[in-house]
């Protein structure tokens, strides 16, 4: 039985995020904060208000996302395109519509919602890029995506972030538990020092 939210975590403010970033950044002397993990755009109105609350603190933001509702919404990148010091990184989940589903769960037409994802964030002067989980697709399938990240600014397939599976026990074991089939992969101690 999964808890709730309010069961394992604790809820912050955008101001107590800005602050709590900030501090980690001064001690351990980073450039760069970043936000993942719960899909960080589903609260736009903290994201907006975690944004202004770090505006001239003098750090490059890093939002990562699956782009979905950036995707459906172009006015969202309107939004993110007022923070000069934000950087988009949309993480595909899969090369295509089929991948997608198979990796999510989801509709596949969700698929296109990230890569419009991407298009508005172009149209709107955001910067950003694309990475994707690439195990699970054939090489036909990553070459057909290159080609839609190519159509959209050719600049996406040389800043093309790529990610692949590290099978670990508990990773194997749910890919088996899944039925998933993987084209690549590294083993925990042979991971290319890229990668670290």
């Amino acid at each position: 039985m999964r808890n709730s939210p309010a069961e394992v975590g604790k809820f912050y403010s955008p101001k107590k995020v800005s602050e709590i970033l900030v501090s980690i950044a001064r001690e351990k002397g980073f450039r760069q904060l970043r936000v993942s993990g719960g899909e960080p755009t589903i609260g736009k109105l903290h994201l907006l208000q975690l944004l202004d609350n770090l505006q001239g603190k003098g750090y490059k933001f890093i939002l990562e996302t699956c782009g979905i509702l950036i995707g459906c919404d172009s006015k969202y990148a309107d939004d993110l395109a007022k923070y000069p010091f934000i950087h988009v990184r949309v993480s595909l989940k899969g090369c295509n519509a089929e991948e997608f589903s198979m990796l999510t769960g989801a509709e596949p037409e969700g698929f296109q919602f990230q890569l419009k994802a991407l298009r508005n964030l172009e149209k709107a002067n955001v910067a950003y890029h694309a990475a994707c989980m690439v195990s699970f697709s054939p090489e036909e399938t990553r070459k057909d995506l290159r080609l839609k990240l190519r159509e959209i600014n050719p600049r996406l397939v040389d800043d093309f972030e790529v990610e692949e599976l590290i099978l670990y026990s508990s990773v194997q074991r749910r890919i088996k538990q899944a039925g998933l089939r993987y084209y690549s992969a590294y083993s925990p101690r042979a991971v290319p020092k890229e990668f670290v």
